[in-house]
């Protein structure tokens, strides 16, 4: 009927849809690798080891790319981010709208797509195990918001950690064209700053001030409650809030670490540059004006008052 609101909930039919769009990722990886990056590579004439990078980079750009437009679609028109309240209003969040469930499930598709993907694409074994690290990490998160209702939140978190994904891997691919070019990692780095500030804010004000307040506080697996009365005891919630405080630390901390090491790399460099640049005559110019205290004439060294420098003998009367 017209105004009727159809909301979904997950199951094991979600598994069946979840294996169809892993074929259509398959597909449009393929897509984006044969009529774009091969054809880029091609013109770069990159090595190996930038060759794998470059390709890695060019696929997460188009993901990011797009999912950063699709999420930021997702929250504005929910209301999400319009109204904070509804992050945590409400709980559990067990019936989603269309656009909502139909992102989750691309997302692990997407994700599990790229299993395969590391035989497809020849990945180095040497990369093998951080790309895994990273793939099971993302699958885990979307997953485990999907599954326990915290849909809401897993979504302002996507958008917050593929932005600054996004800017990363483009500075990547610009690096790659040219190496001296490298504004748009410090684009990046102050993206990568303001997004784990506001990621740790919305933890605090969901965990800390949202989910305690919310009306049902009772354990009820049936209705997705999994969450609620845990966080009604005040040692639970300051305990999962200072562990959320050091992730966001090490990361910080990491992310730190590699900006120092990037500088210290980069002044090395234009030291060494400079002192390349500099003309070899100089050097041997203050050389011998170090060694000679005179000046010369006839190929002999005399002094500046006309007397030769070395000392005279003495003759016997």
């Amino acid at each position: 009927a017209d105004g009727e609101l159809v909301q979904y909930h997950y199951g094991l039919k979600d598994l069946v849809t979840i294996l169809f769009y892993i074929f259509i990722a398959i597909i449009l990886h393929a897509v984006v690798q044969e009529y774009a990056l091969d054809k880029i590579n091609r013109r770069l004439h990159l090595s190996k080891v930038k060759h794998s990078k470059f390709n890695e980079s060019g696929q997460l750009v188009a993901f990011h790319l797009t999912s950063v437009i699709w999420c930021l679609y997702v929250v504005v028109t929910e209301g999400y981010i319009s109204n904070p309240r509804s992050l945590w209003e409400n709980y559990p969040h067990v019936y989603l709208p269309y656009q909502v469930k139909f992102f989750y499930l691309c997302q692990l598709a997407y994700w599990l797509h790229a299993l395969p993907e590391l035989y497809f694409q020849k990945v180095r074994k040497e990369e093998i195990p951080r790309q895994l690290r990273c793939i099971s990490l993302y699958l885990l998160h979307i997953a485990g918001a999907y599954l326990l209702n915290l849909t809401r939140l897993g979504l302002i978190l996507l958008l917050l950690q593929y932005l600054a994904e996004f800017f990363f891997h483009m500075a990547r691919l610009v690096y790659f064209t040219d190496e001296n070019n490298e504004k748009l990692f410090n684009v990046w780095a102050i993206v990568f700053v303001v997004t784990r500030l506001f990621t740790l804010t919305l933890y605090i004000l969901v965990i800390g001030f949202g989910l305690p307040r919310v009306e049902s506080q009772t354990l009820d697996p049936e209705r997705g409650n999994f969450f609620s009365f845990l966080f009604n005891n005040i040692l639970f919630r300051m305990s999962v809030l200072l562990l959320v405080c050091l992730f966001q630390a090490s990361v910080m901390w990491r992310f730190i670490h590699f900006q120092l090491r990037r500088w210290r790399e980069y002044w090395n460099e234009q030291s060494s540059r400079k002192r390349a640049a500099a003309p070899a005559g100089t050097k041997q110019q203050t050389k011998l004006l170090k060694r000679d205290s005179g000046y010369h004439e006839n190929g002999v060294v005399k002094a500046e008052n006309g007397t030769s420098p070395r000392t005279k003998k003495l003759k016997s009367p």
